[in-house]
């Protein structure tokens, strides 16, 4: 039945009109944004999880960086402590050299020892990197351990760890920054009484011993302890340095599966909402027109009463 008062037709055609052009914003707000889950009224569900996992993909990023200043602190310090490793291994050799030699001749073995010894402490007080020299600490400081940043970690309680990788100062100290002289070349030997950092084989001043072959076997006594320590340092940091790369990718690996789930969740199909648009493009045009011939209709009836 046809009436002058409701365009039953024309409400019907609106309506559909206005359900299109509503599914186009969403649509083209999709296409924009690139997701289809892009605030909580979207899909509260998801929207909650994905911003979850993006805040612990933050934390990770956080945690690579950290391991990243961190690796660079422990690169430093072991390639001055190789570095190290192979100027006391030349000490050992003059030292064992000046055994044999003549007075004169351990007076000039001596300058070349000294020179060593300078070459050791200006290059383990430059082993500095951002700040924090591991090589030359205070053997009274309260911290004990370089600890890296390793991983986070949250539990279904929300409940937060922090994984660390460390390296004991001790292990790892070549001269001590404190009175203290704990540094492995810096401390004095059981055996010989001197530390690498001052022994001197033309005076053998200081050195224990009951005679000048047993004052020279202690010297060497002490230098391959010396070496010994600074082999059990190298190892830690050369342990640390490869858990660091190992757990470097592994961080790496983990934030690109967590972006991949998230973009799982929200992120929208573009070939879909594509296709989606050019369909709903077409329904307005079709909706547009019968609305237009709705109203057509009614302007008919009207005309009657003209």
């Amino acid at each position: 039945m046809a009436s002058i008062n409701t365009n039953a037709s024309a409400m019907t055609a609106l309506q559909t009109l206005n359900t299109i052009s509503k599914n186009m914003a969403t649509t083209q707000s999709r296409i924009s944004t690139g997701l289809r889950v892009a605030e909580a009224s979207d899909n509260a569900a998801y929207w909650s999880i994905a911003t979850t996992m993006k805040s612990d993909n933050k934390a990770n990023s956080v945690v690579q960086d950290a391991m990243g200043l961190g690796a660079g602190k422990i690169d430093t310090a072991y390639t001055a402590m190789n570095d190290a490793i192979g100027v006391v291994d030349q000490i050992k050799e003059k030292v064992l050299l000046a055994k044999s030699a003549s007075t004169e001749d351990r007076a000039k073995i001596q300058s070349e020892i000294s020179a060593l010894q300078s070459h050791l402490t200006d290059s383990v007080a430059s082993a500095s990197y951002a700040g924090q020299n591991l090589l030359q600490t205070d053997s009274t400081a309260t911290a004990t351990d370089l600890s890296v940043i390793s991983s986070y970690n949250r539990d279904s309680t929300g409940a937060v760890t922090t994984g660390t990788i460390d390296v004991a100062y001790d292990d790892v100290r070549l001269i001590d920054t404190n009175a203290a002289d704990a540094g492995i070349l810096d401390k004095v030997g059981t055996a010989s009484g001197v530390s690498v950092l001052t022994l001197n084989v033309s005076t053998l001043a200081g050195v224990t011993g009951t005679t000048e072959d047993a004052q020279f076997n202690n010297l060497l006594t002490d230098i391959e302890t010396a070496l010994g320590d600074m082999a059990t340092g190298a190892a830690s940091l050369g342990a640390a340095k490869s858990r660091i790369d190992l757990q470097k990718e592994f961080v790496s690996k983990l934030s690109d599966a967590i972006e991949r789930g998230v973009g799982t969740l929200v992120d929208a199909d573009m070939n879909e909402e594509s296709a989606r648009l050019s369909a709903l493009q077409v329904q307005q045009q079709l909706g547009t027109q019968a609305l237009s011939i709705a109203n057509s209709n009614s302007q008919n009836i009207l005309s009657l009463f003209r």
